[in-house]
């Protein structure tokens, strides 16, 4: 059984190097600007077959095999990288999908300020520095409190501040960020960044756990009286606090949900460990809840924006 793959930007006799995924292998070759794959072997579980060649990447499902899946074909050249949907009544639309050169570009794109730039730099040095959110997810979560005309927010996990950092920059002198953190060292960082930016008059630290902390501002009469929430902290207390914060925050705000994505798992039906289990369960659920409006992002690991009913 052979497959013939079209519109393929690779060179005549380029050498291509195949990659298995999912215990799927081909033998490859190109001719006249058309990659061919001869399968030796497939088990696939219906997820996509994966053929590298030195400037190309084109993942399918495997047409054919007795394992009936979604198609999901990735169609690449020297300079952009695409994927298009499994179902065909999304009209084979053609989306970007960041490699690491595009990511740079990105990134090359984001106004990131100056006290954020130093901020990040340190934090690139440390243990966890990955939790940090990305200058394009920041440069996202301001504008978005911009728009809004945000001067009520709060922040569920803090790290060392980047986010919340940003947010607090672009809220007015009387706004303020409650941000709830419970690691006191990452948080004297924040602190320290506050200080530099001259905000720390807008940020209200909570150091404790957040679910006491959202507890304690609905017990001291503050529900509906928020514009704007963010959520990146233990996954499996997610719903937790995205209940919290649908009390505090009022009809018209926004609530903001990070990884929810993580880190592609959550598509992927063999990965099933607790804090997969607990996201894709989240995700769900946030699907069919009419409390909220929603559209999910894929910014970083998957940010998913709520507006509250």
């Amino acid at each position: 059984m052979s497959l013939l793959l079209n519109h393929v930007s690779v060179l005549p006799h380029e050498a291509v190097t195949l990659a298995s995924f999912h215990s799927f292998s081909a033998t490859c070759s190109v001719t006249n600007r058309a990659l061919h794959a001869t399968p030796e072997r497939c088990r696939c579980n219906g997820s996509c077959i994966s053929i590298r060649s030195s400037s190309c990447c084109c993942c399918f499902t495997f047409r054919g095999c007795r394992y009936k899946g979604k198609r999901l074909v990735r169609s690449c050249s020297t300079t952009s990288d695409f994927v298009i949907a499994g179902d065909e009544s999304y009209g084979n639309k053609q989306v970007v999908s960041l490699t690491p050169r595009l990511y740079d570009y990105v990134l090359k794109n984001v106004r990131e300020p100056e006290i954020l730039r130093l901020l990040r730099e340190e934090t690139a040095s440390m243990r966890g520095s990955q939790m940090q959110v990305s200058p394009d997810q920041a440069q996202l979560l301001a504008m978005l409190v911009q728009t809004l005309g945000a001067e009520r927010c709060i922040e569920i996990g803090v790290y060392t501040g980047y986010s919340s950092l940003a947010i607090a920059l672009v809220l007015p002198e009387s706004g303020c960020l409650v941000a709830c953190e419970r690691d006191a060292k990452s948080l004297d960082i924040a602190k320290k960044y506050y200080h530099l930016a001259g905000v720390s008059h807008k940020v209200d630290v909570k150091l404790g756990l957040a679910a006491d902390s959202l507890e304690s501002l609905i017990l001291n009469g503050e529900s509906s009286s928020y514009d704007f929430a963010f959520i990146d902290a233990e996954k499996r207390m997610t719903e937790k606090y995205f209940e919290l914060l649908l009390q505090l925050v009022r009809v018209g705000g926004l609530i903001v949900i990070d990884n929810v994505l993580w880190h592609g798992k959550v598509a992927d039906p063999l990965v099933n460990d607790p804090k997969t289990i607990s996201i894709r369960n989240f995700n769900q659920r946030l699907m069919e809840d009419k409390r909220v409006s929603i559209s999910m992002v894929p910014i970083g690991d998957g940010m998913t924006i709520c507006r509250k009913r």
